[in-house]
Order: C-alpha cells, then structure tokens, then sequence
C-alpha cells in the first residue's frame, strides 16, 4: 500500500483502521506513561480505564469479518522492542497488588486458577499491539489489521481481560471497604496446589491501606511468518 493510500485512510477518522489504530497507539502511550511512575495515585483507575477503552477495539476486532492480508508470509518488521524495562517498572509500581490468580479458560471443566502479573500482562500486550503498529506505521494496513485480529483472538485479548478483572476487583474491594484475602503463597513461579512458596503480595487487611497512598484508590478507593 502506498504513502498516499495511507494518507488517504488516516484522513479519514471514520475509517475502521483509523478509529482501531488511533485506539491502538493511546493505549500504548498511555501505559508508558503510567510506567514513568510520575503519577502513582492514579495508577490503578487509569489503566483500568485504558484496557477497557482498549477491549472495545479488541471487541470490534473480534466481530469483523477475518482480515486477509495481501502476502502470504508476514513482512519483516525487524527486532522487537525491549520491554522489560516497561515491565519492571510496572512491577514496581503495583508491587502490592501484582499478582492474581486467573483462570485460563472459562470452558474447561474444573480448571486450576493460574498466577498471573498484571505487569507481565501490559508488557506482552504492548508487544503484540507494536507487532501490528510497525505494519500500520509501514503503510500495510490490511496486515496490521490481520495482526492485531489474530493476536486479539490468540493473546492479548484473553490477557487483557484478565488484567481488566483483576483491577476491577481491586477498585472494588477498596471502594466496597472489603479487604483482599492472602494469597497464601500463590505466585507466578508456584503452583496453584504448593504452600511453600513466599508471599509476593501480602493481601489483607492491611491492603487497602496500601493501595490508598499509592496507588490512588484511597478516596473510597503461530504466527511463524505463514498462513494457512
């Protein structure tokens, strides 16, 4: 696709690859910016309300018919961004509140919850939306938009809906006045039936002290190149 169609396209704020791109490229900026930890009290409800914002253009990617890229094998974009510097510094910021527990599918049978970190998940969804937005920013428009369909379906939706749920209850549990529960050990490099491992959030009723300061709740608070 040519300079000029791409032009022609972004001219355009109707144009569904604009209003998803244009979605796409705040959400990255955005959580970048909550990474500098410039703004910790308000952390929580804005990335609340960025992956929600975020979910509609996943929920619009998710209802459009399949895009078909132009090309059979996926153009190279190049090396992928570094992101775990973003990542560790996500981390840092929601320290008490990181890790949660998440069910993988909701239609297997008496699935075991999973530790997840909300900073592990922002990081691997920047990475997919980058994917697409390296395609966009190149002029391929079709492929970026086969891009962030594809990985809607296969990663960063689920794990943005995750994320979403997980911050969701914290606003809830502060809001509501109803103290997180100890996760009893339960982190990311444990199983979900192990006692041993180390406490990496300490849940409880001191948590929602902890959040109010800084985290800003204190108010009442394959794709291997082919296609088939």
């Amino acid at each position: 696709m040519s300079d000029a169609t791409l032009n022609s396209i972004k001219d355009n704020p109707d144009d569904f690859a604009v209003q998803v791109s244009d979605q796409i490229e705040s959400f990255i900026v955005s959580v970048m910016e909550v990474a500098k930890g410039d703004d910790p009290d308000s952390a929580v409800p804005y990335l609340l309300l960025e992956l929600s914002q975020l979910l509609l253009a996943g929920g619009r990617l998710g209802a459009h018919e399949d895009f078909v890229p132009v090309e059979r094998y996926e153009p190279d974009i190049g090396p992928e961004a570094d992101v775990d510097e973003l990542r560790l510094k996500l981390a840092a910021l929601l320290e008490p509140v990181d890790v949660y527990s998440e069910v993988f599918d909701p239609y297997v049978p008496r699935s075991t919850p999973v530790a997840c970190r909300i900073s592990d998940d922002l990081a691997g969804i920047l990475t997919d939306l980058r994917h697409g937005m390296a395609h966009y920013s190149a002029g391929r428009v079709t492929e970026a938009l086969w891009w962030w369909q594809f990985s809607y379906l296969t990663s960063w939706g689920s794990t943005a809906s995750a994320a979403l749920r997980a911050l969701q209850s914290l606003v809830n549990h502060v809001r509501m006045d109803t103290p997180l529960d100890a996760l009893n050990g339960f982190d990311t490099d444990s199983s979900a039936e192990g006692d041993d491992g180390e406490l990496e959030a300490e849940a409880g009723a001191v948590m929602a002290a902890e959040i109010g300061a800084p985290l800003g709740m204190g108010s009442g608070r394959g794709h291997d190149g082919s296609r088939e």
